[in-house]
């Protein structure tokens, strides 16, 4: 089984947040690796990871990064397969690492999810391998359709909790 998405964090310390995308593609039987890559300290290596990453026929890959979050768009500077950045709550509550994941200049692309958002970062991956992947796309609207009842169900709950000014 060969991976199709990576999943790529600043340090294991992000593991927390990016075992969601791991959880939710694993559910999901798609192929990932996951690996721990630093901007700062091993440029070399995510430059490497970055430019081979097509070849080695990963489709997907979701980049989780806090504070400077520049691991995203670093990655996304040296390949043309499609980049989700997962800003990591750090510092100043993830602003800092949503702003530095979004603002990226023209021609460099990074795709981005909400603060700890790794589940949605897995989603969205899961979303675009299904554009080509019949299988895929008919779990996804099974999962969709699973968040749906899950909400019917709650607000039926809600039908029986009682107040003494409620209406409904």
């Amino acid at each position: 089984m060969n991976p199709i998405v990576s999943i790529i964090m600043g340090s294991t310390s992000d593991l927390p947040v990016m075992e969601k995308a791991a959880k939710f593609l694993d559910e999901m039987a798609v192929p990932f690796e996951m690996n721990a890559l630093s901007a700062h300290r091993t440029p070399q290596e995510v430059e490497a990871f970055a430019r081979g990453a097509e070849a080695r026929g990963i489709r997907v890959i979701i980049a989780g990064a806090g504070m400077a979050a520049a691991l995203p768009g670093v990655i996304a500077a040296s390949t043309s397969v499609p980049v989700i950045g997962v800003p990591i709550k750090g510092m100043l509550d993830g602003l800092d690492a949503m702003l530095s994941i979004i603002q990226m200049p023209p021609g460099i692309p990074v795709a981005t999810v909400g603060v700890n958002g790794a589940q949605n970062a897995g989603i969205l991956a899961a979303q675009m391998l299904a554009l080509g992947d019949a299988e895929l796309a008919t779990k996804l609207k099974a999962y969709k359709e699973s968040l749906k009842q899950k909400i019917v169900k709650a607000n039926e709950e809600l039908a029986d909790v009682k107040y003494n000014f409620k209406t409904n």
